[in-house]
């Protein structure tokens, strides 16, 4: 084409990337990868596989199929290095992840190309907001080596840490991982996809080059059953998983009751909402962002459009007069806008879910533009005309696809972006803040954008809520999720034995048994049935019901209903917790009575006991108005409102021993955050929590807010652990039932905090890191400044 006839038609001309650079490296391995193991290559015991340009088809490499001997081997170089990384200090820590940012600039260029070539995303993207956010995480995280001991004096390395990440931003995701995990002071085990791993074995030899020692830095490749090795070994003390939800669930299950920590990046099926005030150009512009950008493989991609009826049809035309100018082929060609998806699998999937979607009635738009022959090329796509109940409206498609619905009112808009298993992320546009702001507070995701989509930040902490999981990536928050607090290594929990009953009950006349506390009332448990509380001695002290599931059922019921606890304010709840820590003083002699008879201690501990708990809720009053979120200032012109949001429902066993402390040290930051809870108290020494629900019934405590069921830990727990409306459950309970809680959570992915077969002591366990678990981060991204 000359340049007459490309001023006549104004058609884009190609200007093509070249791919040398990168294939020139590939030629300086002959094409073929070892595995990157205590600062080597190394030689694998198993296979290899081939990795394909899905733009071509063409043989990029042949890369190394980790066995499980080579995971073991990568675990046992990060373990011998973790003691020498850890003593280093936080600014020798820094210089590395800094000479890693200058290096990741100075290899931009064949770095975008390689990142272009192996995943299929277009050159454009991994040159100009990939790359860049590479090199960004790892300057921001070189702060925070050099400030973790000033800032986070109380934590420390959690130890070998196993990290899987996805094919779909394969160096962006090993950054926002291997980042903040050397910055902590941990060693890791690394594996990217098997669809695309040649940019993180470009990053091994970066490591080289950094100087970075040996053994902190691991990188194996393999499929799905190399991941299950790395979940699996012994000496990995976290997990770090970026992927589908289903995988994540496995890894929940696989983990159960080992003691492992993870963190949870998940699936999403994110709302993209419009309102009829919005600026339409710009939000046609938005939805592009949202899901056409990286092909739509993308967690968090607008893939849900909510358009306001009195504009929809308006807003349509513009979307689709926009997608036919979209431009699709070749991933080097600077000139398009979307590349290839990341293999055949994937694109067969997408293909099989839009016809689905055509049989249950939706109406598809496919952009009217031309796309390759060859490769796994695929067209924008719109669908229009779902409900709720259609598959493409509730299932992650994980591609160029968005289905679109609308809405008349903004509560109606909300109900719709919170019909989902998922809670990710959000986009919100409206030209009145108010709105905007309004709908950002009610919908449940993990990060929400104001008038624009996708924007990412290491400064900003990303991650989701429900079935799209939990853990933060990046800030303050996602530091945390690699530190644990120090001196938290107690030896293992006991377990606790009831006494053997040697009296018999004494006659009492009239019947005064304590019945549980649901919905602000006294209510006699379902069944119809009792235990018996026996002392220390063995002596008959009282009976309490003994409750089953329909009473755990009818607790959380309670708690449901009791939503205007969460929206309340934070000083609000600080008065309430405060009158109920100055009731509890007024019958503190009744309550060290009740402890003393219960545990057999002395009343002078029975008294502490007593003091401390007072003093526990007077420190949570006090703190429900002091925690606060932040404001985030990345390098856009947005703000990002970092807000403390309570998890929903928590249920909570408490410990056996340390009736009244344990109880309160857990209950008060969990209603102080703005939670609501059920909590089941120790069913050897209950009579603290009953007596207790007199207290609070004293306390304007508002109806549904706290609930407690007393019985069996192995009974009730079950049924607390599998409940889909309990949002996070803490387990403090009895010794050996850590697994079965955390196996029996995996339905709804619901948050588990647990002593882990820990002894915990109850007078120091209280503080900061109470009403971070009890809470959960919403960052709220808002257009600022020009």
């Amino acid at each position: 084409m000359s340049v007459k006839e490309i001023y006549k038609t104004m058609e884009y001309g190609s200007a093509p990337e070249s791919d040398l650079e990168a294939k020139a490296w590939l030629a300086s391995h002959k094409n073929k990868f070892d595995l990157f193991i205590g600062g080597k290559w190394t030689q694998s015991s198993g296979a290899s596989f081939a990795v394909n340009n899905p733009s071509s088809g063409a043989k990029l490499a042949m890369v190394s199929q980790a066995s499980k001997s080579d995971v073991a081997k990568a675990v046992k170089s990060a373990n011998a290095a973790r003691a020498s990384w850890q003593a280093l200090s936080g600014h020798a820590r820094a210089k590395y992840l800094y000479a890693l940012a200058r290096l990741i600039q100075k290899h931009a260029r064949v770095l975008a190309v390689l990142e272009s070539m192996d995943n299929g995303k277009p050159i454009r993207e991994t040159r100009d907001i990939d790359i860049p956010l590479v090199a960004r995480h790892f300057y921001h995280h070189a702060g925070w080596a050099s400030l973790r001991d000033s800032e986070l004096p109380n934590y420390e390395p959690i130890g070998v840490v196993g990290q899987i990440i996805p094919w779909n931003f394969p160096l962006l995701m090993m950054a926002w991982k291997i980042a903040p995990a050397l910055a902590a002071g941990n060693t890791v085990v690394m594996k990217p996809a098997e669809q695309t791993p040649l940019s993180a074995l470009y990053f091994a030899e970066l490591c080289m080059k950094a100087g970075v020692p040996h053994g902190v830095v691991n990188i194996i490749t393999g499929d799905g059953e190399t991941g299950q090795a790395i979940v699996a070994h012994k000496d990995i003390s976290k997990i770090a998983f970026t992927g589908s939800t289903e995988v994540g669930k496995f890894i929940r299950q696989a983990t159960a009751g080992s003691g492992k920590e993870i963190t949870l990046e998940l699936g999403g099926k994110s709302p993209f909402i419009v309102f009829a005030d919005a600026d339409l150009d710009s939000a046609v512009e938005g939805v592009v962002n949202a899901i056409w950008f990286n092909q739509g493989e993308v967690c968090c991609a607008g893939s849900r459009l909510l358009v306001s009826e009195a504009i929809a049809d308006k807003f349509y035309k513009k979307l689709k007069r926009r997608m036919d100018k979209l431009r699709v082929g070749n991933p080097l060609d600077k000139t398009i806008d979307m590349g290839s998806l990341v293999d055949k699998i994937q694109l067969t999937r997408i293909q099989k879910m839009v016809a689905a979607g055509l049989k249950e009635g939706g109406e598809v738009y496919q952009a009217n533009i031309t796309v390759p022959n060859k490769g796994c090329f695929m067209r924008p796509t719109l669908i229009m005309g779902v409900d709720t109940a259609c598959t493409l409206a509730r299932e992650e498609i994980f591609g160029p696809v968005m289905v679109a619905m609308t809405f008349r009112t903004p509560d109606e808009a909300v109900k719709l972006a919170n019909n989902t298993r998922y809670g990710l992320a959000a986009s919100i546009w409206s030209e009145n803040i108010n709105t905007a702001l309004d709908m950002a507070a009610r919908i449940k995701a993990g990060v929400i954008w104001v008038n624009s989509t996708n924007q990412l930040d290491a400064a900003v902490g990303f991650g989701g809520m429900r079935e799209s999981g939990y853990g933060r990536e990046g800030g303050r928050e996602g530091m945390l999720a690699y530190l644990k607090p120090k001196g938290t290594d107690e030896g293992p929990l006991t377990a606790v034995k009831q006494a053997v009953l040697k009296s018999s009950a004494p006659a009492t006349g009239i019947d005064k048994t304590a019945k549980n506390y649901v919905g602000g009332k006294q209510a006699r448990p379902d069944g119809n049935s009792v235990m018996p509380v026996i002392s220390s001695t063995g002596q008959w002290l009282d009976e309490v019901g003994r409750g089953n599931r329909k009473d755990i059922r009818n607790a959380v019921e309670a708690a449901t209903k009791a939503t205007k606890w969460s929206s309340s304010t934070a000083h609000l709840r600080a008065q309430i917790i405060y009158y109920i820590g100055e009731n509890l003083d007024a019958r503190k002699h009744e309550f060290a009575q009740r402890i003393k008879s219960m545990t057999g201690c002395s009343l002078p501990s029975a008294k502490k006991e007593v003091a401390q708990s007072i003093e526990r809720l007077f420190f949570y009053a006090g703190f429900a108005d002091k925690f606060d979120g932040a404001v985030h200032a990345p390098p856009v012109r947005d703000i990002a409102i970092a807000m403390n949001e309570p998890l929903g429902i928590v249920g909570i066993v408490a410990p056996q021993n340390a009736p009244l402390l344990g109880f309160v040290s857990l209950l008060a930051p969990v209603i102080a955050t703005g939670n609501r809870a059920v909590i089941i108290p120790s069913d050897i020494h209950p009579l603290a929590a009953t007596d207790f629900y007199q207290v609070l019934e004293t306390s304007d405590v508002p109806a549904g807010v706290v609930n407690i069921i007393t019985g069996e830990h192995d009974v009730l727990t079950p049924t607390l652990a599998e409940h889909d409306e309990v949002n996070a459950l803490w387990y403090f309970g009895k010794a050996g039932g850590v697994t079965s809680v955390e196996s029996a959570s995996i339905g709804n992915l619901k948050q588990v905090w647990s002593h882990k077969e820990k002894e915990i002591k109850w007078s120091s366990a209280y503080g900061r890191r109470f009403m971070e678990k009890a809470s959960q981060v919403k960052n709220i991204w808002v257009p600022y400044g020009a």
